[in-house]
């Protein structure tokens, strides 16, 4: 699938989640440690926001990263992580009410799927100190998105759309270095990947020494 569709389906349900969130809805713990639903969509705002730059920042230089080795500097549980999750949460409880981390979301959003709709895909543009292609670019949004639909589950129980867990997965794979067991389910497979969720006994029999090099991102 061409990555600006690819985008948009993995955002259609999260933006269908935002119009209707209620406040209820937004003090729900997220399964991302330490984050409520509202924490969440600041962050997917936020990442929306890098986008909106990225895609009007033309590099002059060639592409140094792509959809796959963008990811191997994300490592769970650093200090720049910590950082990230504590500064979230203060900034998105400062809102007075869910309908404003949710509308700068859907705002935003909307505004990255129209540019990247009428982008050239071949663009090298610049984010967080990286080049990547425009078609890499909007599918490393792709992947945050499906990975952060999965931590909304305790509000959003609907899976994210095949097409974003198939492309969640070969990036996985890819730095996996081989890809995993068949019979692993999607998102346990991404929570795992992720840092969200430990490898089970039989899990660790099965990936051997490969093992060592989870989490992949997180």
């Amino acid at each position: 699938m061409n990555s600006p569709d690819l985008l948009a389906e993995a955002y259609r349900p999260l933006l269908q989640f935002a119009e209707q969130v209620d406040e209820k809805q937004g003090w729900i713990a997220s399964l991302l440690p330490g984050w409520t639903v509202r924490d969440l969509l600041f962050h997917l705002a936020n990442d929306c926001q890098r986008a909106l730059v990225a895609l009007s920042t033309p590099a002059a230089e060639k592409a140094d990263t792509n959809e796959v080795t963008y990811w191997s500097e994300w490592k769970p549980g650093g200090d720049g992580t910590q950082a990230s999750l504590r500064g979230t949460r203060i900034m998105a409880t400062a809102w007075t009410s869910i309908r404003g981390p949710a509308d700068l979301y859907l705002e935003t959003a909307r505004a990255v799927l129209y540019a990247a709709a009428h982008a050239n895909l071949e663009t090298v543009v610049g984010t967080q100190n990286r080049r990547l292609t425009v078609d890499s670019l909007l599918r490393t949004l792709a992947v945050e998105a499906v990975v952060h639909h999965t931590d909304l589950e305790p509000a959003l129980p609907n899976a994210p759309a095949t097409s974003g867990l198939l492309e969640v997965r070969r990036v996985l794979d890819r730095l996996l270095g081989e890809p995993a067991p068949e019979e692993w389910d999607d998102i346990r497979y991404i929570r795992i990947a992720t840092g969200r969720l430990p490898l089970n006994t039989e899990e660790q029999a099965t990936l051997g020494p490969l093992a060592r090099r989870l989490p992949l991102f997180g």
